[in-house]
């Protein structure tokens, strides 16, 4: 731990994605730019992926909900009162550490969902304001795929062709063809050759819980190594405590607890928050003050509003022969945007987006989560037999509408290491997503039914799989329905940004760490060039 930790140009807080691109950008600008991440930088080797006991140590201590893993660095959510349980990792690289990497744009539509179907709100900002930085992003991260989507706007070659959709992906293509619905070779942040002094990917399908090979574009390797050249002073193990903020209504740095446990104080002329949709309202709301009695930058009550979480089914497909569907990597083979818009036969608007992944080794066989009791002794035997290396996945993830109902508060009866309030989720899955994924199960099963599986397994509303919650700092041109700017500043607090998926004004049904990347990259270069106006 540095000691002359009292002063920096801008203070990030937050080492994940959107925090990695933030003090990248800053540092090659010559900003000094420091970052307080409350976790560690976990070396490659400490990943379980190349370990025999892998799909154990993924229940437990590298299990990606913080309430099941319990680490130091991690804090209780209290979900008890949330259909969907959050999903995220605290440390250098954020929840890309654990992501599975799926690289995936917003459609055009995604952005004017209110004007072209009269749901959710739409976003002062479009496609093509953040077109040029998913191009950057793709090759700073490092991004395989295949060009030429018919389902998206035209677009260059990818910096690394597409990883392989291996047996059981061109098993559902070819079913695809057939049907004449659209497929397409996943694109995943996960490198299909050498790639920067980063390894291929070896195909071992362990991608949830870190990569061993460095293959994986995760922010801690990916990005965070050049900002560090950079100039970027990165703090681990600094827990933010609260916001300060000045008599002029300014923030001016934080308090936060050393890896010690020392407390202390930064100051800095702009903070920005990457602390992760639920951390940054989270720790809006922690900095209430009397200025501020109902959190920081929250004059339109929207913090901790509009919570999405995107409801996702989980269809298995079972097929005679084996297809080593136990390998490969845990990103897409395939996807499918079939069905990922408003159709006017539909009774439900928007629309879900279909990813094609490999079903895990023995104990994913034996515990995954479907319909029906646990089978127990030869049933169990059975079940493994019949899953390992013989099925695929498709996980179907539906659009998510905002809704204010849906909200993250601080629960005063439970509370935290600083005094104040745990996080509670209320979350309730709306009949509109119900709706729609229960039409995508029937898809779901016509297409493996083509593809020639003898049966389909199907976990419909899962609730472990809260890996996107977004919006609760939504962006807007409103001050009074709006936390941020279309540049990403509280309208409250000018000098105060918010860069993660709390920005979000709706979810889109596709994975959203791209658009993530490309909001944070638009709003530090726009901070760099006029930062006077900050």
């Amino acid at each position: 731990m540095e000691n002359d930790l009292s002063r920096t140009d801008v203070l990030v807080i937050g080492a994940g994605l959107s925090g990695a691109i933030t003090c990248q950008r800053l540092a090659r600008a010559g900003i000094a730019v420091t970052c307080l991440e409350q976790g560690i930088w976990n070396p490659l080797p400490a990943f379980p992926g190349d370990k025999p006991d892998f799909e154990l140590q993924a229940l437990g201590p590298w299990n990606a909900n913080p309430n099941i893993r319990k680490g130091k660095d991690d804090y209780p959510i209290l979900d008890d009162t949330s259909d969907i349980k959050p999903l995220l990792f605290n440390g250098v690289g954020g929840s890309t550490v654990m992501f599975s990497a799926h690289w995936m744009r917003f459609l055009p539509s995604d952005f004017f969902t209110y004007s072209l179907d009269g749901v959710g709100t739409d976003w002062p900002i479009n496609y093509q304001d953040l077109e040029p930085y998913y191009l950057q992003n793709e090759a700073d991260i490092g991004v395989s795929g295949l060009a030429g989507d018919p389902a998206y706007p035209d677009r260059p070659d990818y910096p690394m062709p597409p990883l392989p959709i291996q047996t059981w992906g061109e098993k559902v293509a070819v079913a695809h063809d057939r049907l004449g619905w659209h497929w397409w070779p996943g694109s995943n942040a996960i490198t299909s050759r050498p790639y920067q002094g980063r390894r291929p990917c070896v195909q071992r399908s362990t991608c949830r819980a870190g990569c061993n090979e460095g293959a994986k574009g995760q922010a801690d390797q990916s990005i965070w190594p050049s900002a560090i050249e950079a100039g970027t002073r990165l703090v681990t193990g600094a827990r933010v405590a609260r916001i300060l903020t000045n008599h002029q209504g300014r923030a001016e740095g934080a308090v936060f607890v050393d890896e010690s446990g020392a407390t202390r104080k930064i100051n800095a002329d702009i903070v920005v928050l990457a602390a992760h949709a639920i951390g940054t309202a989270r720790l809006l709301l922690k900095s209430a003050d009397v200025a501020w009695p109902d959190g920081l930058a929250n004059s339109s009550g929207v913090v901790g509003r509009n919570l999405m979480m995107h409801p996702m089914n989980r269809m298995v497909g079972f097929f005679d022969e084996p297809m080593n569907s136990w390998q490969g990597h845990w990103g897409q083979n395939i996807y499918s945007m079939e069905f990922a818009e408003t159709r006017a036969e539909h009774d439900f608007v928007r629309g879900a987006k279909w990813n094609l992944s490999p079903t895990g080794g023995p104990l994913n066989a034996a515990l995954y989560p479907v319909d029906g009791p646990q089978p127990f002794g030869i049933a169990l035997h059975d079940r493994v037999d019949k899953w390992l290396g013989r099925s695929a996945l498709w996980g179907m993830v539906a659009e998510d509408m905002p809704d204010p109902r849906n909200l993250l508060t601080l629960d005063s009866t439970h509370l935290d290491q600083d005094g104040d309030g745990l996080p509670r989720l209320h979350y309730t899955t709306t009949e509109n997503s119900k709706r729609m994924l229960s039409f995508m199960a029937k898809k779901g099963r016509e297409s493996f039914g083509e593809a020639g599986a003898y049966e389909v397994a199907e976990q419909t509303l899962a609730a472990e799989i809260g890996w996107h919650p977004l919006g609760t700092c939504r962006m807007g041109n409103d001050p009074r329905n709006s936390v941020i700017d279309k540049w990403n500043r509280c309208h409250d607090i000018s000098n105060l940004l918010i860069v993660d998926g709390s920005s979000f004004v709706s979810s889109s049904c596709v994975n959203p760490a791209a658009t993530i990347s490309a909001i944070a990259a638009r709003a530090i270069d726009h901070l760099i060039n006029y930062r006077s106006e900050y």
